[in-house]
């Protein structure tokens, strides 16, 4: 199939998917939520003597990094992709 017609498809699905949900917030919030639970369990394990204010924190930033760190590999993918190199060298 035609990688624009895959990306058609794909919109087609994920537009029609979401029409026939009320509640997007609540489709998602499990996932969210173990989301959220990966980065306090890293908090855990990094400072297991730390308070629930100081686990918060830690967590979040560790949210914080993991989304800085999949911009910067999306960013370089983009460069590779402008540059017509399809793998990180």
């Amino acid at each position: 199939m035609d990688p624009a017609d895959r990306t058609l498809r794909a919109r087609l699905g994920a537009h029609t998917q979401w029409a026939n949900e009320l509640d997007p917030v609540g489709r998602t919030a499990k996932a969210r939520a173990a989301a959220d639970d990966r980065f306090v369990k890293q908090a855990r394990e990094k400072h297991p003597d730390a308070t629930e204010e100081q686990i918060a924190t830690t967590a979040e930033h560790l949210r914080k990094a993991h989304y800085v760190r999949m911009g910067l590999a999306s960013a370089a993918a983009r460069r590779r992709g402008a540059a017509g190199q399809t793998k990180a060298a």
